[in-house]
């Protein structure tokens, strides 16, 4: 049996091993962390999560009704406050946190929020963990954004609620690949690839790079989306702004590939999943307190803003423990306790007072 190809009969045999040598030649020119069903995988060498593990919500929500909600009274700024101070700096460059890993962080003329979540919940429609600390400020109030950023779809980052009601919709968005599906109602989507670069205005510039993670909204779609970090460059300043991240060896490699990193604003939170998981305090893909501190040493971070805690409960430590150890571990990983910090939420920090 043959085949007729531009008038020359080629028999069946050669054309199957011609495919095959074609399509492992497109299989080798893809990245590493493109599979071939279409999936994503974190950077090679990254840690794995033992298969053996069984997840069981019976026992997290056994483990989770334990956990105290016991705040300090200066966990939060008041809104009135809040609002105040944001108008007050909007001539200035600053960084506000709204709550988990939502900042709105002020370059110049360009006004970034990062995985907005203003929902009560995180999770679908009006399931999942519900936030015990409300927005700093609601979303309606919130000053002109003209940059979006969103590191991958998790509930507690990718709020579809949020998305819906935003109010600047001519924001230009970036998000990882094959998550612009999200954005239809947007002007200008963006989807990146590790490692490539989209240049915003004439002073910022954005990169995105690997982190050590994975992706799901439903039961059908795990790791059909990319995650990953943000390298944030303007004038002479680089902000790193992570996905959720595990420790992994990669960051070493952008250490040396992107480092020195201004400031890193690094998970702190949602590390401790024992007894479901085999080890206290240890997570895969949420680095604990002192794993976040060697990441940011890795990375050559003079400064590090610890996110991630102190608004919803996603594991099983106590909920004032995060920023504790990593005040406490910062001298452990050459950095001073004034190099790591965290806000209030609602708090508004200068960002010449973080970093010259």
């Amino acid at each position: 049996m043959s085949v007729l190809i531009r008038g020359m009969r080629i028999p069946l045999i050669l054309c199957i091993i011609f495919s095959l040598i074609i399509s492992l030649n497109a299989m080798e020119k893809k990245p590493y962390h493109h599979l071939p069903d279409g999936t994503f995988r974190n950077p090679e060498g990254s840690p794995k999560r033992d298969p053996n593990v069984k997840w069981s919500y019976k026992i997290f929500n056994e483990e989770r009704k334990k956990i105290k909600i016991e705040l300090p009274d200066d966990h939060i700024v008041p809104r009135e406050k809040a609002l105040e101070n944001l108008k007050k700096n909007q001539k200035n460059d600053y960084i506000a946190w709204i709550g988990h890993a939502t900042f709105l962080i002020k370059l110049g003329d360009t006004t970034i929020i990062t995985d907005p979540v203003f929902s009560k919940n995180t999770g679908p429609l009006i399931f999942g963990p519900k936030r015990y600390v409300p927005p700093a400020i609601n979303l309606k109030d919130i000053p002109k954004v003209n940059l979006f950023l969103l590191t991958h779809n998790h509930y507690d980052h990718q709020d579809a609620a949020t998305i819906r009601n935003f109010p600047y919709k001519e924001a230009k968005v970036i998000v990882p690949l094959k998550l612009g599906k999200y954005f239809r109602n947007y002007k200008d989507v963006n989807e990146l690839d590790w490692y490539e670069k989209i240049q915003v205005s004439k002073e910022v510039s954005v990169t995105l790079l690997p982190a050590v993670h994975w992706s799901k909204r439903s039961l059908w779609d795990t790791n059909k989306t990319l995650w990953g970090n943000f390298l944030i460059e303007y004038k002479n300043k680089k902000i790193l702004f992570a996905c959720d991240t595990g420790i992994g060896n990669i960051y070493k490699d952008l250490g040396n590939k992107f480092g020195p990193i201004d400031i890193t604003f690094i998970n702190i939170g949602a590390y401790n999943f024992f007894p479901i998981m085999p080890v206290k305090d240890k997570s895969v893909y949420h680095t604990n307190p002192e794993e976040a501190l060697q990441v940011a040493k890795d990375l050559k971070s003079k400064k590090v803003i610890g996110m991630h805690w102190g608004t919803v409960v996603l594991s099983l430590e106590p909920i004032m423990e995060p920023p504790k150890r990593f005040k406490v571990g910062a001298e452990n990983y050459g950095f001073k306790k004034e190099d790591t910090i965290t806000f209030k939420i609602g708090e508004v920090k200068k960002l010449n007072q973080i970093v010259n």
